[in-house]
C-alpha cells in the first residue's frame, strides 16, 4: 500500500458550482480506484478560478454597498477550500457508497506557514480578482495604498499579490491523526491559506497566493507520501510542445526534468510549476515518485500505463 497526494486543478473543476460537482462526480470513480487498488489518499486542489470569483463577487458588494464589507484575500482562499471541499466530500463519497465501500471523508481547512522573510513579499506577481480601470485604481491607491495593481494585456488593471513557497503546514498533525484513523483527507486547497509566524509565535494570515503544486509537494513530504500525483488536462509531459518533434514523456529523472526545465520546454504558470514542484518532492527523499497525468487515467497511471513518471533523487 502506497501513501498518495493528489493534486487537483483547479480549472478541471468547472466555472460554477453546478459544473464543478458534476465534473467532481465524474472525476470520483478514477480516485476511488486508486484507494480500492490499497492506497491511503489525501487531496489537494487549485482555486483559481474559484478564489477570484469570491473575490470579485465581495469587491462588487462593497463598492454597491455600505452593507458589504470587503473581504481580503485570506478569507476568501478559506471560503474556496470549504465550498470546493463541500463537493469533494459529496462526489466521493457517493461513489464509495455506489461501490460499498466503508471509508469516510473530510475537509481541512487549512493554514500553509510561509517565511515572512521570502524573496517574494519584494515582488508582488501573481494577479487575482477582477479588472479595473485606470480612474478606479487611482481611487483604490487613496483608500489603500498598500495594494499594488499591474496592467494586465491591454484588459485593465489588477491587483498584484506575492507567491510565497510553502515552508510548514500548520495543521500538519490533524491531517497525519484523520489519515491514521482511515480517512481519505482534503487538504491545502488553492495552496492553503499563508501564514507567517509573527513575533508572539502565533500564524497571522497574509494577503498572498501559495502555488497549489508546491503546497501539494510539501503537504506530500510532510505526510511521509510515497507518491505525488498532478493530475492536470493531459495524459503526460511533452517536451517541444506544439512543434513537428513534439515529444511526450512516460518516464525521466529529476536530473532530466531539471535539465528540461532550464532549457525553457515548460510554460511558466502552466506545466512548469507542476514540473518544479514534481522535482521538489522526489528530492526530498529516497525513492519518492512524482506522477504527472490526466485526472481520467489516475489509476492507469500509478501501474505505469499512463502519465509521466519522475524519479531518482539528485
Amino acid at each position: 500500500m502506497s501513501r498518495i497526494v493528489i493534486a487537483l486543478g483547479g480549472n478541471a473543476l468547472g466555472n460554477n458550482a453546478q459544473e464543478q460537482q458534476k465534473m467532481i462526480e465524474d472525476a470520483a470513480p478514477s480516485i476511488v480506484e486508486l484507494i480500492r487498488q490499497g492506497h491511503e489518499i489525501i487531496i489537494s486542489h487549485g482555486n483559481g478560478p474559484q478564489v477570484g470569483m469570491i473575490s470579485l463577487a465581495f469587491d462588487l458588494a462593497a463598492n454597491e454597498s455600505d452593507k458589504v464589507a470587503p473581504m481580503e484575500l485570506m478569507e476568501c482562499t478559506a471560503m474556496s477550500q470549504g465550498y470546493i471541499g463541500y463537493h469533494l466530500q459529496k462526489g466521493i463519497k457517493k461513489e464509495l457508497q455506489r461501490q460499498k465501500m466503508p471509508w469516510n471523508v473530510v475537509s481541512v481547512i487549512t493554514q500553509v506557514v510561509v517565511d515572512k522573510n521570502d524573496k517574494a513579499f519584494n515582488n508582488p506577481s501573481k494577479p487575482i480578482g477582477g479588472f479595473y480601470t485606470e480612474e478606479k485604481i487611482k481611487e483604490l491607491a487613496v483608500k489603500k495604498p498598500e495594494l499594488q495593481f499591474v496592467e494586465d494585456a491591454g484588459r485593465g488593471y489588477r491587483r498584484v499579490v506575492p507567491s510565497p513557497k510553502p515552508v510548514d503546514i500548520a495543521e500538519r498533525d490533524s491531517i497525519l491523526n484523520l489519515l491514521n484513523n482511515g480517512y481519505i483527507v482534503i487538504a491545502c486547497g488553492g495552496g492553503g491559506i499563508p501564514v507567517i509566524v509573527n513575533d508572539d509565535g502565533d500564524y497571522e494570515g497574509i494577503p498572498a497566493v501559495i502555488d497549489k503544486d508546491f503546497a501539494a509537494a510539501k503537504l506530500a513530504e510532510l505526510v511521509e507520501a510515497d507518491y505525488l500525483f498532478i493530475l492536470t488536462a493531459v495524459d503526460r509531459v511533452s517536451i517541444n510542445w506544439g512543434k513537428p518533434n513534439q515529444e511526450e514523456l512516460s518516464e525521466i529523472t529529476v536530473e532530466k526534468a531539471v535539465q528540461y526545465c532550464d532549457e525553457g520546454h515548460f510554460a511558466p504558470g502552466s506545466m512548469l510549476p507542476k514540473v518544479q514542484a514534481a522535482i521538489s518532492f522526489v528530492n526530498s527523499r529516497e525513492k519518492r515518485r512524482a506522477i504527472i497525468a490526466s485526472l481520467e487515467k489516475a489509476s492507469l497511471a500509478i501501474r505505469g500505463e499512463s502519465g509521466t513518471l519522475i524519479t531518482g533523487k539528485i
